[in-house]
């Protein structure tokens, strides 16, 4: 009896050693894994930028136009340029903010004239991909009744048919996640600032307007911008990150750590250089299907379409293509 106390003791020593070996190194094992996890999360956010525009930059455009509002047989009350950003989402399918597809949208002295009987329309809106010589128009939008967001339908071009198509998301954003946003922040003051110095002196004083955009299209200037971040705050279909942003960048696609779109950049916090504002591409989708259905049921040609008509959305701050407001989200 007493031998085999003995040995049972022994046994019971042996094994609670070996045990919490077994569960240090369980724990230095699940700590080398969570280790290597982050490790390759890093890795992959600081390559995705690069792999983005490598990838998609082609994809992305800069969006110009002129609009009008007034009244019929007098001279418009309001004549003015937008520009913006634009990216392919589908087959002919470029997703914008609806502020950019119909600028009058969320301006209070457009409400003010349209309240009046006075009529918005679109004069002339394209876009310009990277690389490309020529814009493309675009016309017939499909416009958010809820949120800023826009499809609109490209002109058939032999441009569009070597571009690949953004990803969307397949999971919703949260907080915290790092982010990439690319567009054209300045609009074409942004990008004559950053061209070769002859360019730069022969445009510095030339008017924003579509000739200098056509200058800039036939020497390859044509080329966005991306800032990167962290998403601070996810509230409904309302992104708030910290990439730096401009007028001119409405509209651009916010990029996640897997190259996937998670977002739509459509405004800044005014006075805090931290406060970028997109929207969900979860409200996006609903979007892009009715455009797609739009799409098969009614292939007009665009030439045909020289107007956008009216906007029935809420009224908001007036804003010149400064993007400058009295409150404090502002649009670009």
């Amino acid at each position: 009896m007493g031998v085999l106390l003995f040995l049972g003791a022994v046994a019971i020593g042996l094994y609670f050693p070996m045990a919490a070996i077994r569960a240090s190194r369980d724990d230095l094992q699940t700590q080398v894994l969570e280790l290597t996890a982050q490790i390759t999360q890093l890795s992959q956010e600081q390559s995705m930028p690069a792999l983005v525009l490598s990838r998609y930059r082609s994809s992305i455009g800069y969006v110009y136009g002129v609009y009008q509002i007034g009244f019929a047989n007098q001279p418009p009350e309001i004549r003015a340029r937008v520009s913006g950003t634009g990216f392919l989402v589908g087959d002919h399918l470029v997703a914008t903010n609806r502020h950019i597809a119909e600028p009058w949208y969320g301006d209070s002295e457009a409400a003010k004239l349209m309240r009046r009987g006075a009529t918005p329309s679109i004069e002339t809106l394209v876009v310009f991909f990277p690389g490309s010589l020529t814009p493309v128009r675009l016309s017939h939008p499909s416009v958010s009744r809820t949120s800023d967001l826009a499809v609109l339908r490209a002109e058939d071009s032999e441009v569009l048919q070597r571009l690949p198509i953004l990803p969307l998301a397949k999971s919703p954003a949260s907080a915290g996640q790092f982010i990439d946003v690319i567009g054209y922040p300045m609009g074409i003051a942004g990008m004559i600032a950053k061209s070769p110095a002859a360019m730069n002196e022969h445009l510095a004083d030339r008017p924003s307007d579509i000739r200098v955009a056509n200058q800039l299209a036939a020497r390859s200037l044509i080329r966005p911008l991306s800032t990167c971040g962290h998403l601070g705050d996810v509230m409904g279909d309302m992104l708030v990150y910290d990439a730096a942003t401009a007028h001119g960048g409405s509209g651009g696609p916010v990029f996640n750590s897997n190259a996937e779109v998670v977002g739509v950049n459509s405004a800044y916090i005014d006075g805090f250089s931290g406060g970028s504002i997109g929207v969900s591409v979860e409200s996006l989708r609903p979007l892009l299907q009715e455009s797609l259905s739009a799409a098969v049921s009614d292939p007009v040609s665009i030439e045909s379409h020289s107007c956008f008509g009216r906007s029935h959305g809420r009224s908001g701050p007036a804003k010149d293509e400064s993007g400058t407001m009295s409150v404090e989200a502002c649009r670009f």
